[in-house]
């Protein structure tokens, strides 16, 4: 055989191939059209009956034919893959529970000595006794009546807030 009837025949053998690269949805009208162009996006993704590539969507009833109710024919699903993905999300969960415990178990404990702190210095400073600081030079200085009723109301707000 001589080369051009060869290439005659492949072509009219992929003649079909080309064919099949069609979309083919059911519109408005319900009237199947067929194209090389995707349907218009008004078309739901249920009346797409073809793809390119040789997929085909599952038949779709005419459109005056009656609708069967969704609710009652639930879609079957994969016991494996749901059984894995509760697994999974309840794994997560139960790991948020404990870090949220943990955190709050943290915050528990700081307010508690916070509360022990705050009662101790209140205790020093309504006993009367001179109390020294640090200055921010790094001196020493007495605190004076000011200064001191100051420090006991800021120990009081610590206490109220922590100590419950």
């Amino acid at each position: 055989m001589k080369f051009a009837p060869l290439c005659v025949l492949a072509c009219a053998l992929a003649l079909p191939l080309a064919a099949s690269a069609q979309w083919q949805w059911i519109d408005n009208q319900g009237k199947k059209v067929f194209s090389d162009q995707p349907p218009p996006a008004d078309v739901p993704e249920k009346n797409v009956l073809r793809r390119p590539g040789g997929r085909t969507a599952t038949a779709v009833p005419p459109a005056n034919a009656p609708k069967a109710d969704a609710a009652a024919t639930p879609a079957p699903k994969a016991a494996g893959v749901d059984k894995e993905l509760e697994e999974k999300a309840r794994k997560a969960e139960e790991a948020e529970k404990a870090k949220r415990a943990a955190e709050e178990q943290k915050i528990a404990k700081a307010k508690a000595d916070n509360c022990i702190r705050a009662r101790q210095g209140k205790a020093t400073m309504d006993s009367g006794m001179r109390v020294a600081r640090m200055n921010d030079k790094g001196e020493r200085e007495i605190m004076d009546d000011q200064a001191r009723a100051s420090e006991q109301r800021r120990l009081q707000d610590i206490i109220n807030a922590d100590c419950k």
